[in-house]
């Protein structure tokens, strides 16, 4: 069966024909068989085409991934809410009906692209480095409070002229 990555089967990419074993593809120091360095020049040449194909594949690979990828960045003093898997919270805090997201807290510093610090209090107990995936920005309520609409009865009644 073919690899869909490499175009081939792993047998031929291992042994390109009959297998061989090691001593019929080695170049051994006293032998100065031409078919032994031609065979060894044709495999060294199939394995560097084998490697492009890969990583040609792998390229293909992370453009698909990377379509739906949604870069999330930072900025120190930024607020955020942070999510505590179950190994973060001490034993019996953690239930399933609790709390996922805990916030907003302000990101201190950035370490990378991937991972922040955040200010979390000390009453947590865990490590303050998290993970991208594991921020979520925080966006404040509206300062406008929704008043309730007044009906006017009298437009309703009169058919609205």
């Amino acid at each position: 069966m073919t690899n869909r990555s490499t175009g081939m089967c792993p047998f031929s990419i291992v042994y390109t024909k009959v297998p061989n074993t090691v001593l019929d593809i080695t170049v051994l120091p006293k032998c100065k068989s031409k078919s032994a360095s031609t065979l060894v020049e044709n495999y060294t040449e199939f394995l560097s085409n084998i490697r492009l194909k890969i990583q040609e594949s792998n390229a293909k690979y992370r453009l698909d991934v990377d379509a739906h990828r949604r870069e999330k960045l930072f900025k120190p003093g930024d607020l955020v809410f942070v999510r505590l898997k179950r190994e973060r919270l001490p034993v019996g805090e953690y239930s399933k009906l609790g709390k996922r997201k805990w916030g907003p807290f302000a990101i201190l510093t950035k370490i990378n692209d991937n991972a922040y610090i955040v200010d979390l209090p000390d009453e947590f107990n865990t490590s303050r480095t998290f993970n991208v995936k594991d921020i979520y920005a925080y966006y404040p309520p509206d300062e406008l409070e929704t008043q309730p609409h007044s009906v006017d009865t009298a437009a309703l009644s009169s058919g609205g002229e």
